[in-house]
């Protein structure tokens, strides 16, 4: 299975190896970029690269335990999270991964002709954004990463931040099974912050759901 897939491979259907987040980002270079609108270019871990890094970590096992301890009573929800993070942040990569991820990397330096780029390394959970609940804002994002080392680390803490304190209480709270939400990471090229803005744009109002409108949100420079 790929570990990893770039953006314009990938569309609104591949959710489930890629996450809401990454989806997009694959719909709008696909679709837009004829039209003139700039996507940075860069490229997604899979699901099924989350999958890998679990099992070579025998992390299933550690996730289960801590939450049953959870239940139980015998840890609070800061202990649990604090002990999943910490697994995660100290497994080692499979070499086949690990090996995807710097490879891919490679290549969008050379295709935008930057030795050790730097990227923004963005979580995308794979049950993001589903008709009756959204994760979007629960996992980390981390700016200016450069180098191939400095870009597994931080794709291993976007892992260890599928369990934050946030992040396992609202899936307890929505009934959804923490073994069963896989993490996807978003590898994209920074742009300039002195010269634009960064913001989101909905298609539609979000607080009063009118359709007829798009919605900008942004701000002067990184963010």
């Amino acid at each position: 299975d790929a570990q990893t897939i770039r953006f314009d491979s990938l569309g609104r259907s591949d959710v489930a190896r890629v996450g809401g987040k990454n989806a997009s980002i694959g719909e709008m270079v696909c679709r837009l970029g004829a039209r003139g609108v700039e996507v940075p270019p860069g490229f997604a871990t899979t699901s099924d690269a989350y999958w890998q890094f679990v099992d070579a970590g025998g992390l299933r096992e550690v996730v289960a335990e801590a939450l049953e301890a959870m239940h139980a009573g015998q840890a609070t929800l800061a202990e649990t999270g604090s002990r999943l993070r910490e697994a995660l942040l100290k497994a080692d990569w499979p070499a086949e991964t690990a090996a995807a991820i710097r490879s891919e990397y490679g290549a969008l330096c050379a295709r935008i002709g930057r030795e050790d780029a730097d990227v923004a390394v963005r979580s995308s959970a794979t049950a993001e954004d589903l008709p009756d609940a959204s994760f979007a804002g629960q996992q980390e994002t981390f700016l200016n990463i450069r180098g191939a080392d400095a870009l597994l680390q931080a794709c291993r803490r976007c892992y260890a931040s599928l369990f934050t304190d946030r992040a396992i209480s609202y899936r307890e709270a929505n009934g959804f099974d923490h073994l069963k939400v896989a993490l996807s990471v978003g590898v994209q090229v920074m742009v300039r912050s002195d010269i634009g803005g960064s913001g989101v744009m909905f298609s539609i109002d979000t607080e009063a759901g009118f359709e007829d409108v798009a919605v900008i949100d942004a701000a002067w420079g990184l963010g």
